[in-house]
């Protein structure tokens, strides 16, 4: 599924690139909603997520085929026991990166970069603050930096239902949980090939038929 592929790889490509500007980088599981000060212990940290599909349209002249818009979200957090300042610009320590510095690695590793996958380049977008504040003896700030891209999506043919020889790895989901699958596709048995000349007069002049050989 081109969701899951395209957030792994920009964990993957930030894990390399941010190097130790961060203790984790991973998949973003609420760490920001519930124990606000557990998620501060950990650090500087980056975490990603998908935003959501901002828009669809048909693609080209094609009746199954969309392009679909989507957002992902980079949460980049750091702290620092000396000032609100010093958590956003950083400081003379090793451990004392600051959020401003995370943002641009972040932004500086992800534009322009297609990740190896079937998408548009990643477009940078906003950046938000998410926090920016002070808990007991820690201050700390947090900013969302958004990624735009794009893929191509295929619908089914009218009243189909997924294949359960379907190429596309991402119906596998219908099968493994039960949903209602198609008919088989059939056995490729002959192929005709009908040769017209210029002017044509609607008449194949010419014709091939191919045929599946026995085992």
């Amino acid at each position: 599924m081109i969701l899951i592929q395209t957030e792994d790889a920009i964990i993957a490509r930030l894990r390399l690139g941010l190097g130790r500007m961060v203790r984790e980088v991973g998949s973003y599981g609420g760490e920001l909603d519930e124990g606000l000060e557990e998620a501060i212990r950990r650090f500087p940290a980056a975490w990603v997520t998908f935003g959501g599909v901002i828009k669809t349209e048909p693609y080209s002249t094609s009746r199954r085929k969309f392009m679909a818009t989507g957002q992902f979200m980079v949460m980049v957090g750091e702290r620092n026991v000396r000032s609100e300042a010093a958590s956003r610009v950083g400081g003379p320590a090793q451990g004392e990166v600051g959020s401003y510095p995370l943002v641009y690695a972040v932004r500086r590793l992800l534009s322009a970069q297609d990740l190896g996958l079937p998408i548009e380049a990643l477009t940078p977008g906003r950046v938000r603050t998410l926090f920016n504040t002070r808990l007991e003896r820690q201050a700390f700030s947090v900013f969302a930096c958004e990624f735009q891209t794009a893929w191509i999506e295929e619908a089914l043919p009218l009243g189909h239902w997924p294949s359960p020889q379907a190429q596309d790895d991402s119906d596998s989901v219908f099968a493994r949980y039960q949903g209602k699958l198609g008919q088989p596709d059939p056995d490729w048995l002959r192929t005709g090939l009908h040769y017209h000349l210029t002017p044509d007069d609607g008449i194949a002049d010419a014709q091939d038929i191919l045929t599946r050989s026995n085992p």
